[in-house]
């Protein structure tokens, strides 16, 4: 049997069927990775719409928050500033500060030796510490002293040296600072100051404070003799940090 000769043209349209069918074949390749790229650039697009919101109600919440605070704000200066138009004393708002043994009272930190020396040598105790020996200015403020002193005193001879004397002139009391004593607020014993001169020709010049067991309407002076050791009480001024609520 023979074989019929291959036409040309068939051969051509062969290899262009087959052209066309390689062809053919390639394009389902193509049109998935263009799905793929359509899909991850929606995806893309949706990320960022979802960040873009995020961001935006974080931006409407901050603003809230900003508001809310300086609404807060306003509101505090407001009551603050009545509080001055109405004259409050901001004693809650001042931290008063001692140093380590020292005790606040009234604005001033007060140290109660547990030494004794004379008058003298006491106020210069203090004085290394950059205090005196204590001014007392009120009655509040001897109630505290008093009742301080009470406590710490082992027995009645216990006594405390506090900054009052009349060296420089007899019966003529002055504080460590020069100024004079007030006598409405003078706090002697019923017969003190007597200036008794048994342990010493030139008289007690030198003030001091205590009873143990506590003193009836706080009274409880007495002037000695300035060489006889006492233990002192020391006074200065607290260190003062002022709170301001703005």
């Amino acid at each position: 049997m023979m074989n019929r000769p291959q036409n040309p043209e068939e051969g051509q349209n062969i290899r262009s069927d087959g052209e066309n069918l390689s062809r053919t074949s390639k394009l389902p390749a193509g049109g998935v990775v263009l799905l793929v790229l359509v899909g991850l650039l929606a995806a893309a697009l949706i990320v960022i719409y979802r960040l873009s919101f995020s961001m935006l109600e974080t931006n409407k919440s901050f603003q809230t928050l900003k508001e809310e605070n300086e609404a807060l704000r306003i509101n505090i200066s407001e009551i603050y500033s009545s509080w001055f138009t109405e004259g409050f004393v901001f004693e809650d708002l001042t931290c008063l500060k001692c140093e380590a043994g020292w005790e606040p009272h009234g604005g001033n930190c007060y140290y109660f030796s547990t030494s004794k020396s004379s008058w003298t040598d006491s106020r210069r105790s203090c004085t290394d510490l950059g205090s005196d020996l204590v001014k007392i200015d009120s009655r509040e403020e001897q109630m505290f002293l008093e009742i301080r002193v009470r406590d710490l005193m082992e027995n009645d001879g216990e006594k405390f040296w506090i900054g009052l004397t009349d060296s420089k002139e007899e019966g003529k009391w002055l504080w460590v600072d020069g100024s004079p004593l007030n006598k409405s607020l003078s706090f002697w014993m019923p017969w003190e100051p007597d200036n008794q001169n048994i342990t010493d020709p030139g008289g007690e010049d030198c003030g001091g404070m205590g009873k143990k067991g506590g003193a009836d309407d706080l009274i409880c002076w007495f002037d000695q003799d300035c060489d006889l050791h006492r233990r002192s009480i020391c006074e200065k001024p607290a260190l003062r940090s002022f709170w301001h609520p703005l």
